[in-house]
């Protein structure tokens, strides 16, 4: 089991941007995946995007061209930079792990409004 622990969630109006941050306590270059999930309640988690330890990335189509995910080893950290946010993406977002340990962490909220 890894330990993750998301940040960087807050207010922003729409249109504005955020970089949330996942800080895992392993070293992640041996996690073969992480990912970043939001989910609103009352509906599925689901996937905004995914990082694996090659350095490839998966983005939904929702969200292709204004997010980007990112890691950096040395830091035991994984990064999700938002632009362009819309009301809709609202959520709770969470950061996973995959391989050969896994993992959720807590949960960051974040809020479009304006």
């Amino acid at each position: 089991q890894v330990q993750l622990v998301e940040s960087g969630g807050g207010l922003v109006q729409p249109g504005g941007s955020l970089r949330l941050s996942c800080t895992a306590s392993v070293r992640i270059f041996s996690i073969n995946a992480m990912g970043w999930y939001r989910q609103v309640p009352g509906k599925q988690r689901e996937l905004v995007a995914v990082i694996t330890t090659g350095g490839n990335t998966n983005y939904a189509d929702s969200v292709k061209g204004r997010f980007t995910i990112s890691r950096d080893n040395a830091k035991n950290t994984v990064y999700l930079q938002m632009n362009s946010l819309k009301y809709e993406e609202t959520a709770e977002y969470y950061c996973n792990a995959v391989g050969p340990v896994t993992g959720w962490g807590q949960g960051t909220q974040v809020t479009v409004s304006s």
